[in-house]
């Protein structure tokens, strides 16, 4: 069966790949502020689709695939015929919307580039703890799995630790602003268009693992 995830998965990796052969390619998707203040607003978008290199690729395309298949069938009971179109549309627009702050602050920096789709991936991975909250999940360099109620708050403070040193080539900011996008976004479509109480089912999930450990 095809999913969305192997739809946005392939079309990713084969925009990636072109890419890499193609220095036009990253040229005129990649995310540069500049370029989005002449008018250019496709680039909040079209910026996901192409990676630095491959294992930056295989990397987020990798974590989308082990959450989406999870994330994704849930979507499906949450939402019914609603389910794909809301799925394709929390991916797509947390591309844009975890890039926010990064224009803001690099507006007018014609030498800022950003490209990637870790801002999708992390709304993915955190709508996925909002629906299983204790389900196993590892960071490097921890040689164990933690519950993902405790890896999320880990990964936003390391994250925001390294988005404010500052160094290296990683878009931290697009890693927390997607990963708090998809709590919200997630938050707020089960409240509007599903009887699913997400919120009660997270914090009773966390206090039932508590409570037995």
């Amino acid at each position: 069966m095809i999913t969305m995830t192997f739809v946005l998965l392939g079309l990713t990796a084969l925009v990636s790949f072109l890419a890499f052969n193609n220095a036009n390619i990253i040229e005129k998707l990649i995310f540069h502020p500049p370029a989005l203040s002449r008018g250019e607003h496709y680039r909040w978008i079209s910026c996901g689709f192409v990676h630095a290199d491959l294992f930056h690729l295989v990397f987020n395309m990798y974590a989308f695939y082990l959450f989406g298949k999870m994330v994704e069938p849930a979507f499906g009971q949450l939402f019914g015929d609603k389910a794909g179109f809301l799925y394709v549309l929390l991916y797509l627009s947390a591309i844009g919307v975890s890039m926010v702050p990064s224009y803001f602050q690099h507006k007018d920096d014609f030498r800022y580039n950003s490209l990637g789709a870790s801002g999708a991936v992390s709304a993915i991975v955190f709508a996925g703890i909002l629906l299983q909250p204790t389900m196993g999940m590892g960071i490097f360099p921890i040689p164990f799995f933690i519950p993902g109620f405790l890896f999320g708050p880990l990964y936003l403070g390391v994250s925001y630790y390294l988005a404010k040193r500052g160094q290296g080539n990683i878009n931290h900011s697009a890693h927390i602003w997607g990963a708090m996008y998809g709590v919200v976004f997630l938050a707020i479509t089960t409240s509007f268009m599903s009887d699913y109480p997400l919120l009660s089912s997270f914090w009773e999930a966390v206090r039932n693992y508590a409570w037995f450990r």
